[in-house]
């Protein structure tokens, strides 16, 4: 059995690599059309769904019009408007539906995903695939140390991250204008 050290040190180098084989390409082509997009709404399910709220809510920081699908203020989605959906195992039924919603509407739609050749991935305008193991590769050998989806859903978080230095350097904002958007609620 491994130690808490030897623990950490294989989680933190297993989300590295995730993040670290991140095409670039789609990384900046995600950064533009976040950037163009009039409103973005995003949705994800379970986990990756806290995701995908992480990144609603450093997008508002942003001072993007940032919302997140079932909050009951998302306002409709239309024409200038970007879907990011979560589908980390490449396709999940809600993110099916409501990407046809999206779309109908006159929505873009960019996926984020493990499995490039997904449902999800094929039916959207974009796609960032960052390369790790979701509950759709999770048995055998070469199995993470980490359980299920949770390499994804961790380097899911280190990539939004980048992607928001990315975004804020494009929208031309700083740490200073995010934290004057920060809550004073809590």
């Amino acid at each position: 059995m491994m130690d808490l050290t030897e623990m950490a040190a294989r989680a933190a180098e297993e989300l590295r690599q995730a993040a670290a084989a991140v095409d670039p390409a789609q990384m900046a082509a995600l950064v533009a059309e976040l950037a163009a997009s009039r409103r973005v709404v995003l949705y994800g399910v379970g986990r990756e769904g806290l995701m995908m709220r992480a990144l609603a809510m450093r997008l508002y920081h942003l001072g993007l019009d940032a919302h997140v699908v079932g909050d009951m203020a998302c306002p409709p989605i239309g024409p200038g408007d970007l879907l990011v959906v979560s589908a980390g195992p490449g396709g999940f039924s809600t993110v099916a539906a409501l990407t046809g919603v999206a779309k109908g509407a006159g929505a873009r739609v960019a996926c984020v995903t493990a499995q490039p050749g997904g449902a999800a991935a094929k039916a959207s305008d974009l796609v960032l695939v960052i390369p790790a193991q979701t509950m759709a590769n999770d048995r055998g050998a070469a199995a993470s140390l980490l359980p299920m989806g949770s390499v994804f859903e961790g380097a899911q978080f280190l990539v939004f991250e980048l992607l928001v230095l990315t975004l804020r350097d494009h929208v031309g904002t700083n740490a200073v204008a995010m934290r004057a958007r920060h809550t004073n609620l809590e």
